[in-house]
């Protein structure tokens, strides 16, 4: 006799195919919760608040707009920020599939902007088609090349990919900060001189329904990338390699896979990504750099990677939660009267929630074992109780 499966919340989360979207869904119930307990204590309505959000980014219509500006404008850049979020989130899955945690996306992302803004963005009497490819490959390559690194000096020297990416996180930023304010610096704005119109992976200002729209090329690139990572880790001898030295080392080398190799490409493919949102950030969204800053996006990637639950189908949808907040921000503060910081803080608490996923999935085991006991006492009570009438 077949025993039927627990239902309800309980039975999601012990579910082989419901866990993990249920957790996602948890996480952001509870975060909208404690959100709104937030809002509420400074005296602000959370869905007025939560609806400017969506105001901001073009998901929703505003009460006016500027002129040439509609809600497609706001659309088409809340997409310029969601794609370089996008493919940050999945450098981060490719590292931490192998049991890697890279936490230098955000030096990744500025060398790879850097490399590429000096060597062709400067470069104005290059054609477009030659000029946006060679963009995207100097991003891959300098963000390779990073991860390459670090990889190299956990299995070489067994130096913690977590240390060795927050030194390098630093070294990057002044190291690059250094070089725009002596040779690329903007004496007006104090950052680094704006890439030609050829090399940016954003075009601008066009018509569209009679509104202006800066589109980005970027998305294409990101959503590329979506699905080059699940081929790599579903279909292909590399990718399972990588997932077997994430899941045990020692069991990797008796299966006879070079761990050494193992390591090393998968954070320089997890480089790569974090390249490639680089030169979509900084010479598609951006246009600029400002001198020793870091992208915060390099570490909202690591609550998008965990709230899709390390999935690269399951980050898009991460993303575009998470950018909502990040790309709604400063329209949410001039509406409701809020820091826009209190974006950084509901991605924190998204955060804090997604990584709480084992625990909950715990508790939901914890709930299905304590039904399942309390139905076989139930059943040797009632035939205890038979007995004793016979």
């Amino acid at each position: 006799m077949k025993e039927k499966k627990a239902k309800g919340l309980a039975g999601l989360l012990t579910s082989e195919r419901w866990a993990d979207a249920t957790v996602s869904v948890l996480a952001i119930i509870l975060m909208l919760i404690a959100a709104s307990g937030i809002l509420l204590l400074l005296g602000k309505n959370p869905a007025a608040a939560f609806y400017s959000f969506l105001q901001g980014c073009g998901l929703a219509p505003k009460a006016n707009y500027g002129g040439g500006s509609g809600m497609l404008s706001d659309l088409f850049n809340y997409l310029n920020i969601l794609a370089p979020m996008l493919l940050a989130s999945l450098s981060f899955i490719v590292a931490f599939k192998t049991g890697l945690f890279n936490i230098g996306i955000s030096g990744q992302m500025l060398a790879s902007g850097f490399l590429a803004t000096i060597c062709v963005g400067y470069a104005k009497n290059l054609s477009p088609w030659i000029a946006k490819p060679l963009v995207i490959l100097i991003g891959i390559a300098a963000g390779g090349l990073c991860g390459a690194f670090i990889g190299f000096l956990k299995y070489r020297f067994n130096i913690h990919e977590v240390v060795s990416t927050i030194m390098l996180n630093y070294i990057i930023s002044y190291l690059t900060g250094f070089f725009i304010n002596t040779k690329y610096v903007d004496m007006l704005t104090r950052s680094s001189r704006i890439c030609s119109a050829n090399a940016r992976l954003t075009w601008t200002k066009v018509p569209i329904k009679g509104v202006s729209c800066n589109i980005p090329l970027g998305i294409a690139v990101a959503l590329a990338a979506v699905f080059v990572v699940r081929f790599i880790f579903d279909k292909t001898a590399f990718g399972l390699e990588l997932k077997i030295v994430g899941a045990s080392r020692s069991c990797a080398r008796y299966a006879g896979v070079n761990v050494r190799r193992g390591i090393v490409m998968s954070m320089a493919l997890s480089g790569a990504f974090a390249g490639l949102a680089g030169v979509v950030y900084y010479l598609g969204y951006t246009n600029t750099m400002v001198p020793k800053t870091l992208p915060g996006m390099g570490y909202d990637s690591i609550a998008v990677a965990l709230l899709g639950n390390s999935s690269p189908v399951g980050a898009i949808f991460a993303s575009i939660i998470v950018t909502i907040f990040q790309s709604g921000a400063n329209y949410m503060s001039s509406t409701i009267g809020v820091a826009k910081e209190i974006a950084s803080l509901i991605t924190g608490i998204l955060l804090l929630f997604a990584a709480c996923g084992e625990y909950m999935k715990a508790l939901g085991r914890r709930a299905v074992e304590r039904k399942e006991d309390r139905i076989l006492a139930e059943r040797a009570a009632a035939r205890t109780k038979g007995g004793e009438e016979r």
